[in-house]
This record gives structure tokens, C-alpha cells and sequence, in this order.
């Protein structure tokens, strides 16, 4: 078993591609299977097309999804932040990929990216495990 931490900054953005890092890791570990976690309450993580407008258009679902307002039980921190709270029920935390010839075995469009909709914390770890 190999794993490392991967340092994701979201001050400036809302979708991180995790795909560098993960590539990155696997070139040196082999094969098997990579499980991606990412250990907060708050994000997610998903397989999606990115640079083709995807990452806004994810972004813009899940705030039709869980909005920012007042509704929420949930309700310290920044207004709706109720709201982040739930976003892993719908964008898991944690995924598995498998890696063969060390890389993780993607769709040709696909990368991994962290989900983060939430402001008052962008210092974010995300844990890789390769067995």
C-alpha cells in the first residue's frame, strides 16, 4: 500500500483538477486500485470533462441543487452554509479508480476533480491510497 496528501488550494476556484497530482503518484506505484478521499465535510470529488465549460455547468447544478440561503438547519458559518454540508450526500467524498502500467485508467476526456462550494475554507487535503 502507497498514499500521499495532495495540498488543494479552492481561494480562486470551486472545481480543482486532481488529475497532475494523481498521475503523479500512480507513475511511480504501479498498478492496482487508488481510492481518492477527501477527508472534509464539505466537498466532494467527481470524474468529469473538464475545460469545456463542464466545471461551471456542475458548479451551476448543485447551486440550483443546495442554495445559499437560509433554509438550512445547519446554519454556522457563512449564509448557506447549510447547504455545504450536504454536498457530499450528492458528490461523494471518496472514489476508486483503477491504475494499469502506472496510470490511473480514464476515459480520454476524463479527469478527477475536488468539488468545493464552500468559501470559508479553502485549504483542502485530499488522500491518496494505492493497493
Amino acid at each position: 500500500m502507497h498514499t500521499t496528501l495532495l495540498d488543494v488550494d479552492t481561494a480562486s476556484r470551486r472545481i480543482a483538477d486532481l488529475s497532475p497530482g494523481i498521475r503523479a503518484f500512480c507513475i511511480d506505484h504501479g498498478e492496482g486500485l487508488l481510492n481518492v478521499f477527501a477527508p472534509h465535510a464539505t466537498v466532494g470529488l467527481a470524474v468529469i470533462e473538464t475545460r469545456s465549460g463542464s466545471e461551471e455547468d456542475l458548479v451551476d447544478a448543485l447551486e440550483r441543487l443546495l442554495p445559499r440561503d437560509g433554509r438550512y438547519r445547519h446554519a454556522h458559518g457563512s449564509t448557506g452554509h447549510g447547504a455545504d454540508h450536504l454536498l457530499p450526500a450528492f458528490v461523494s467524498p471518496s472514489l476508486c479508480l483503477p491504475v494499469i502500467g502506472g496510470r490511473p485508467a480514464l476515459g480520454t476526456w476524463q479527469s478527477v476533480v475536488l468539488v468545493d462550494l464552500n468559501g470559508d475554507n479553502p485549504r483542502r487535503q485530499v488522500r491518496l491510497t494505492l493497493i
